[in-house]
């Protein structure tokens, strides 16, 4: 079966067939149309809609309800995201699992509610307090602003860990056709860790302090080691990357001007390949290295470089120290061409 929605409708669609049980959220542009349909479509089929009076308080509502092993979601953009900072650093050290999406526009401040890339830094690195990590998915399309969030519950209760949607007005706003999904996910076991008010699970603790300095030092090493499992997961999606001899990299919306401009430069007779992660965090490092080796490599986004200096990172991590790495890139809104792509890559081909 399928639907004509705009890419937030997919989101409240896939929430429902992950199995969310409670939606928290408070409306923003250009996110605001998640908690309509939430509004409308949770209680439909017996599931709890409740707008928060702030973000603040949406994020500490899921933090509440995931404690209680209920599955949990809120959605926002790029300042109400900055207010659930604390909240996520939270549910990473009490390891609570929900899933929160941002739909990226235009900073810092109020800036405008034109699409943006810049909340990356914010969503990858961990914007909150402390040695955390989130799960960060980066959909491309109607379709996997649907699947994509199915794949960050079932990966936030793998890890017990936030996991994090990151799109941008565009995708938000945009209307293409989706595929529902075939059948509701298996619900996750809850009862070893939740504190559900049953016998079983009185003596189950939610807690992320812990006032012992080598108690903590322990925690601690115990998250980075729950992160380090969670790099299997990591994957990605290449196009033409036989044969290139230029390989565009990008993520969300950027991932599809770049797919297209690979078409126009091949259409042009120049070799050119893309290299999409779909996860951000953890990040398809190795696979990335694979397909930049003996090739020059361009980066397409919409902020001032945040993606592009994490390729520098992870090429340099791998050995590639000295790896160049192009940029082209659009700020406040504006949408990078396909002829500016097209350009830029022919310009690093020169270089």
């Amino acid at each position: 079966m399928t639907k004509f929605v705009k890419g937030n409708e997919a989101v409240v669609i896939g929430a429902l067939y992950a199995g969310c049980d409670v939606y928290f959220g408070y409306p923003i542009t250009p996110a605001s149309e998640i908690a309509h349909a939430a509004a409308q479509w949770f209680p439909a089929v017996g599931r709890e809609f409740l707008q928060a009076e702030c973000e603040t308080a949406s994020i500490n509502m899921v933090y509440g309800a995931a404690a209680a092993g209920r599955l949990a979601m809120t959605a926002s953009s790029g300042p109400g995201m900055s207010l659930m900072q604390e909240g996520l650093s939270y549910m990473a050290g009490a390891e609570l699992p929900g899933v929160v999406v941002d739909i990226m526009r235009s900073g810092p401040g109020l800036g405008n509610v034109f699409p943006e890339q810049s909340d990356y830094n914010q969503a990858v690195k961990g914007g909150g307090h402390g040695n955390y990590r989130c799960v960060v998915l980066a959909p491309a399309s109607v379709q996997e602003m649907c699947d994509l969030t199915v794949k960050a519950f079932s990966m936030s209760f793998a890890y017990r860990t936030p996991a994090l949607l990151l799109a941008d007005g565009l995708l938000g706003q945009m209307m293409e056709t989706l595929r529902l999904p075939e059948g509701e996910l298996p619900r996750p076991e809850t009862r070893t860790w939740a504190v559900e008010g049953t016998a079983e699970t009185r003596r189950n603790l939610i807690t992320s302090i812990f006032l012992d300095v080598q108690t903590q030092e322990a925690h601690n090493l115990r998250l980075q080691a729950k992160y380090a499992v969670m790099e299997r997961e990591s994957y990605c999606e290449t196009y033409q990357c036989e044969d290139a001899e230029v390989l565009l990299v990008g993520y969300g919306i950027s991932s599809r001007i770049a797919r297209t401009a690979v078409e126009a430069l091949r259409a042009g007779g120049v070799r050119a390949g893309l290299f999409r992660p779909v996860s951000l965090s953890p990040f398809p490092a190795e696979a990335l290295c694979a397909c930049a080796a003996g090739r020059r490599v361009l980066v397409v986004e919409h902020s001032v470089g945040q993606f592009r200096d994490d390729v520098l990172f992870h090429l340099a991590r791998e050995g590639r120290r000295y790896q160049e790495v192009g940029l082209v890139n659009r700020l406040g809104g504006i949408i990078v061409t396909v002829g500016e792509v097209v350009e830029a890559a022919r310009r690093v081909l020169g270089s």
